[in-house]
């Protein structure tokens, strides 16, 4: 007998153990057959109540309002009820006992003494919703489902168990069990425990880390044998688990989120230091690099002052328009209102007062006309200054216990702003927030100024969690010598050396219409030929699914390169981001009759940009410049292919509201912050095929050309001590080499154990199994469908790492030789991992996790290559098989086609996987099917059909299979004419009255979004109770079977 489903089983029972013996939770009991499982368990709930003394009229109407709160349907979300139930478990439920009695609170979960609350585990949960599925193990407190925990053995990557969480909180599995759940948890041995919550993607579940400390979990008496039992520890400790929940949840505007361990730690960290210095009101500094979650940082540090400094209010002070607005809008998305002061005189007549209790303030940094300079900062600060200092009365104090958060307190101007401020309000508490480092400079000032780093979270750390993505940097050379139409060619030759035959040629002729554009003469016109390039051959920039900012020395340049893009393909696909506003004064006096003053060639561009996207006159659209910024702004967000390239010169580089792009080209002299937080615009996760953030630098800001500096910070973050900024750019060539060579070992390795001779059917009973052939262990099939996922990622990768690379395979190292090897081995892992995936039938599912795969195959792999696949994407094999004869089939893969072994498996599988994907809908007509396949294969494997007959009884077989009401009138009465009324007839008897009556209960009493509405199904439920009266029916089966029915939806 086989072990590896108990593997899993094994690691279970020990988790069951380790919360049981060392975490000390109560075990409710495995929960498999058990009825009713639901997420609150009123009995356990009201029983707990009940020892806390609250009478039995006031738990029956907390029960009814956390029942309400927690039901879906009527249009409310998951998302809306979590918030709901969230609100009573944090606050407290607010009800009368009787008519006339005053509001009492009644509290579901006891947050100031843990060990009064019901901590409590049962393990294989059998829930009912459209479709039953069972978590591995779920946290009850008070009865009260918090958390949920999916199980994997350790050789199951731990994303499986997060797919499953996924699914699970769908409307077609058991979205209503998710409505109370706080953190939702995955894990195996080896790789220990992911967490997220409700609606949490893959790509943002986290991992907990916890650094060494004398209070550090696990407590010591804690054995924990694996990875997996220290983050039980961690997370599921009872004082830890309750208050991850109390106090870092927050609903930021449609999403629910929880807290990364560097903002946990970061917190505790500052509570320790708000505490130990409220008499001397010292401050510090919390650095946590850019992309890390610092304004939530902010939010849970407020609320958490708010709510345990009595009198406190918070003023957060800013030094720039945006993230003033971000600030408010991070807080109104948390339901905090938060007071936008209008200016120093506002501020401080607001801290008059006692309210409001969260305010901030703008220190405005840029002068009137945008273009931002060192001593236009200065000024600005001086006048901020005089304006609060002018706003002061001699004998003002500020009403409450003051905290001051100054955010990117790095800026050099901070310190007299803080000293400035300092004298206002004395008895402040001020504490800076910085993403980036503090200069070497700056660092003993800063310090002295705020007080010591209360916490750091570095970058590389960031990386090392993969909260940002690593950084790629290469320095190019504008080569200042494409004058004749020979070079031009060769640099064309060089730039496509690795594309396709077809798609060179398709480059070209757009290339040649290009050129007539852009004479190729001046060094901007060459800058803006090279990004055109990558925007035709980099990955994510091609598809459109990724985009790019360029970073221009002055407002005057943007306006030349946009003049020039705007006359290419990407015209109304770029935009100017500045500060600069053309309004007349700024072209006073400039109209000499000399052609255009470099004035007026800003204010022209900047109106006829305008006017081309609103598509108004010039005079109209100029008035509309913040409109227009914050349009494209949110454009480049969300459409990166209608918003493809932004061009910049100060604004959108800093503040956590700039936008995220995948490339960067720099053509400014930058250096240490604005240098640093501009790269840190490529390094935020967004999508599923963003791997690392591009900076291409035309300065060569690092001097990485004239001398091999391997150390990229050395140069132009000479400010920073090295520590500071360690492992922050990686070179891009030699990184791509890396992860072209891991990729290729990852993709050989996973398909080593494929027998020889290693052909399409080998391929497909390797990773699909052979078809007819029973598995001997219950978990094949899902063993199969991972392997099959991680063969898929795999050679998605290696696609991507190939065509990083493919036009400089030599530059990265490779010989002639090498790199053509290279080619045929990625377009033979392409072909193979098409074939299974069309022979396992998971064609279709497949599409979320490549939708940019195909223009790089295009580009790089498949147009030179003569057996053209056929576009599969929206026909699966057995669409193939049943429609035109079969026809369809000639279009198959050669190796596949010609090789009738490896064809009838596919098709088998196909087929077998329409009937376990159907089987809910009619389980009886199903199971036919699948003995009626069975015996196919079985006269298949016998030789007792040759080919021929063979494909003609398969194709019937799949007719039947995909459309069962269509060849079937003949057996069914008059009355039963639809899919769903043939599935109640084949499944109750085959009693034509019965069916009639059911389905007419079902049409008659069904409302719209029936379906997953608790409410709603048990309507249904009672009036086809009703009508089968007298009738031996089991209406929980009934109602599976009308629940699979796609016509009753």
């Amino acid at each position: 007998m086989s072990t590896v489903g108990q593997k899993e089983r094994a690691t279970q029972d020990r988790v069951v153990r380790f919360f049981r013996d060392q975490l000390k939770y109560d075990y409710l009991g495995n929960w498999e057959y058990r009825e009713g499982n639901r997420n609150v368990e009123t009995n356990l709930l009201s029983s707990w109540l009940k020892k806390r003394g609250v009478p039995e009229a006031l738990i029956a109407r907390t029960l009814r309002k956390l029942d309400m709160a927690s039901a879906l349907g009527e249009g409310k979300k998951l998302y809306d009820a979590n918030k709901e139930v969230y609100r009573l478990l944090r606050y407290g439920v607010k009800e009368k006992e009787g008519a006339g009695e005053l509001n009492q609170t009644v509290w579901l979960i006891d947050w100031e003494n843990i060990e009064a609350n019901d901590f409590a585990i049962a393990e294989e949960v059998t829930v009912k919703g459209e479709h039953k599925k069972r978590p591995d193990i779920v946290l009850y407190v008070n009865g009260i489902a918090l958390g949920v925990i999916e199980l994997k053995r350790s050789s199951v990557s731990v994303s499986e168990g997060i797919r499953q969480n996924l699914d699970n909180q769908k409307k077609a599995f058991i979205r209503n069990f998710f409505t109370s759940m706080q953190l939702v948890m995955a894990g195996n041995d080896t790789q220990g425990i992911r967490y997220g919550t409700i609606e949490t993607t893959e790509k943002y579940y986290l991992e907990w880390k916890e650094p060494s400390s004398d209070t550090a979990l696990p407590q010591a008496g804690i054995t924990a044998d694996t990875i997996l039992d220290t983050h039980l520890a961690q997370l599921c400790d009872k004082k830890r688990f309750l208050q991850l929940i109390h106090d870092f949840i927050v609903f930021d505007a449609g999403v629910k989120k929880t807290c990364r361990h560097n903002q946990f730690f970061g917190i505790q960290a500052a509570k320790k230091h708000v505490n130990s210095h409220s008499a001397n009101k010292q401050g510090g500094i919390i650095w946590h690099t850019q992309g890390s979650g610092k304004s939530l940082t902010m939010v849970w540090l407020a609320k958490w002052i708010r709510e345990n400094v009595s009198d406190s209010r918070v003023l957060i002070i800013t030094d720039r328009t945006e993230l003033d607005e971000q600030i408010e809008t991070v807080f109104s998305g948390v339901d905090e209102e938060i007071y936008r002061t209008k200016s120093g005189r506002d501020l401080i007549a607001t801290l008059g007062e006692p309210n409001p209790w969260l305010l901030c303030s703008l220190v405005h940094k840029f002068g009137r006309n945008g273009e931002d300079d060192n001593e236009e900062s200065e000024e600005a600060t001086a006048e901020y200054i005089e304006s609060l200092s002018s706003s002061v009365m001699s004998n003002f104090a500020a009403q409450g216990k003051l905290f001051v958060f100054v955010d990117e307190c790095h800026r050099t101007q901070s310190g007299k702003l803080h000293g400035a401020m300092k004298t206002i309000l004395p008895d402040a508490m001020f504490i800076g927030f910085t993403g980036t480092p503090l200069m070497k400079k700056d660092k003993k000032k800063s310090l002295e100024v705020f007080g010591p780093y209360i916490h750091t979270y570095k970058f590389n750390e960031a990386v090392e969690d993969g909260v940002v993505l690593d950084l790629r940097y290469e320095a190019r050379d504008i080569d200042q010598h494409l004058t004749s139409q020979k070079k031009v060619d060769q640099w064309f030759e060089a730039k496509t050396k690795g594309i396709s035959n077809l798609a060179r040629m398709q480059l070209k002729q757009k290339w040649g219409t290009m050129q007539k554009v852009l004479s190729s003469k001046s060094r901007l016109e060459q800058i803006v030929s090279d990004i055109l390039m990558d925007m035709e051959l980099k990955p994510r920039l091609m598809d459109g699914r990724g985009n790019a900012m360029l970073v221009c020395a002055s407002v005057h340049q943007a306006c030349v390169v946009y003049d020039l893009f705007s006359k290419t393909d990407l015209a109304g696909k770029c935009a100017i981001v500045t500060s600069y506003q053309p309004v007349a004064g700024s072209i006073k006096g400039e109209e000499s009759g000399e052609g255009l003053t470099e004035k007026l060639f800003k204010y022209d561009t900047y109106r006829k940009m305008l006017a081309d996207y609103f598509e108004q006159s010039e005079d109209d659209a100029a008035k509309r410049v913040e409109e227009f910024e914050k349009l494209v702004k949110n454009r480049f967000i969300k459409e990166p292919g209608q918003m493809r390239l932004l061009i910049v010169v100060d604004k959108l580089l800093t503040g956590f509201d700039a936008p995220s792009a995948t490339y960067l080209y720099i053509d400014k002299s930058m250096a240490d912050h604005n240098l640093f937080q501009a790269i840190c615009r490529v390094n935020r996760l967004d999508g599923e095929d963003k791997e690392y953030g591009y900076i291409i630098d035309y300065k060569d800001l690092f001097r990485s050309l004239d001398k091999a500096i391997k150390d990229y910070t050395a140069e132009a973050f000479d400010g920073y001590d090295q520590d500071d900024v360690a492992g922050l750019l990686k070179d891009r060539l030699v990184q791509s080499r890396e992860d072209l060579d891991n990729a290729l070992e990852m993709v050989r390795a996973l398909c080593e154990p494929v027998k020889a001779p290693r052909d399409t059917k080998d391929f497909i009973h390797y990773f699909c199994g052979e078809s007819g052939v029973e598995p001997t262990d219950i978990d094949e099939r899902s063993e199969k469908e991972a392997l099959r996922l991680t063969l898929y990622q795999a050679v998605a990768k290696l696609l991507r790492a190939y065509a990083n690379l493919a036009n400089e395979m030599e530059q990265a190292g490779y010989s002639p030789t090498e790199a053509n090897s290279i080619r045929q081995e990625v377009i033979y892992f392409e072909k193979v991992r098409d074939e299974v995936k069309l022979a396992s039938g998971d064609l279709l599912e497949m599409k979320r996790f490549e939708p940019a795969m195909r223009h790089l195959l295009d580009m790089y792999i498949r147009a030179d290559d003569s057996d053209l696949l056929m576009d599969f994407e929206e026909l699966g094999l057995i669409d193939l098989v049943v429609n035109n004869n079969g026809e369809g089939l000639d279009s198959l893969p050669k190796d596949l086609r010609e090789n009738e072994e490896a064809m009838a498996e596919a098709i088998e599988n196909n087929v077998r996987k329409t009937i376990v994907d159907e089987n809910p809908i009619n389980p009886k007509y199903y199971d036919q099917m699948s003995s009626l396949l069975d015996e196919i294969i079985r006269q298949r494997r016998e030789k007792a059909l040759n080919y021929q007959e063979y494909l003609e009884q398969i194709r019937e077989l799949a007719k039947k299979v995909v459309n069962p009401s269509g060849n079937r009138s003949a057996s069914y009465p008059d009355s039963v004419d639809t899919a769903a009324k043939q599935s109640l007839y084949d499944n109750l008897g085959n009693d034509e009255v019965l069916t009639a009556k059911i389905d007419a209960a079902v049409r008659y009493t069904k409302k719209a979004d029936w379906l997953g509405d608790r409410f709603k199904e048990r309507e249904i439920a009672n009036a086809i109770r009703e009508e089968t009266k007298g009738y031996d029916v089991d209406i929980v089966e009934v109602m599976e079977r009308v629940k699979a029915q796609k016509e009753y939806h």
